[in-house]
């Protein structure tokens, strides 16, 4: 893969606006009452169809450490084809997929606005929405720079 210039590191001070942004977007889903397994989801989701390897492998290991399982967390590339998840989760994941895909679709449909705000409180819904948001932003970062992965940990 070519070196790229990390753009994370090149801005600092954007850098820092946007982690600032994604702290505050943390503590409004806790603050919802959403469960941080989900909010890891919906990263581990935005990032898979990015393509942000370094996202994916991220957000994979907080979802591990928060006991999320290999099994759910492998099966997020057809996750409308099992009934692993949720009702909230499979919401929270239709609305990632079409919030992430909005450059080929230009719309989040009714159908997936609808079913998220039925079973979401409009505190959560708007929560679920920002932490796709702040995730496509850091992906975008992650793949424009082809940022690297850390060492593996074993």
């Amino acid at each position: 893969m070519t070196k790229r210039i990390q753009l994370s590191a090149a801005l600092p001070e954007a850098y820092k606006s946007i982690l600032h942004l994604h702290t505050v977007v943390e503590k409004a889903a806790a603050n919802a009452g959403l469960d941080q397994r989900l909010i890891e989801l919906v990263k581990i989701r935005a990032s898979m169809l990015n393509g942000c390897a370094y996202c994916i492998d991220l957000h994979s290991r907080d979802a591990r450490k928060l006991g999320e399982s290999e099994r759910r967390i492998i099966m997020l590339s057809a996750w409308w084809e099992t009934d692993l998840y949720t009702e909230q989760e499979r919401a929270a994941l239709a609305l990632t997929d079409a919030m992430t895909r909005l450059p080929q679709n230009q719309d989040v449909p009714d159908d997936v606005y609808q079913q998220a705000t039925s079973v979401f409180t409009e505190e959560q819904y708007v929560a679920v929405a920002w932490a796709a948001t702040v995730i496509n932003a850091f992906n975008r970062l992650g793949v424009t720079s082809h940022k690297p992965l850390p060492a593996d940990p074993r």
